[in-house]
């Protein structure tokens, strides 16, 4: 048996999580831009998808930091933030307003 596996397992649901939503918002960010069949500024369409693949990047990173850490035998604080955290949530955050205005350009 794995030790500590359902942290382990934890860890891995919350990564796939944050894929899914990087997936999700570059998708519907870039499809109701191209629905319209307006022209699009490239520079949109390369800010979406670069800010997606960081997002899957620091998702990453923050799986294999959260991974040590279920396996280091000290105690952890519950109430420690790793900086992975808070960068993938500003870029989640910016993700949806570029999406938006892309809806706004668009329409």
């Amino acid at each position: 048996m794995i030790p500590n596996f359902k942290d382990h397992a934890a860890n891995e649901r919350t990564f796939l999580a944050w894929l899914r939503t990087a997936i999700a918002i570059v998708g519907v960010g870039l499809t109701a831009a191209k629905l319209t069949g307006t022209s699009v500024p490239l520079w949109s369409d390369l800010a979406m998808i670069g800010t997606g693949g960081v997002v899957v990047v620091l998702a990453f990173i923050r799986m294999h930091l959260l991974r040590r850490r279920i396996d280091a035998d000290e105690e952890l604080d519950q109430l420690s933030r790793n900086w992975p955290d808070v960068v993938l949530v500003a870029l989640v955050i910016s993700m949806i307003v570029l999406t938006g205005i892309f809806v706004i350009h668009v329409l």
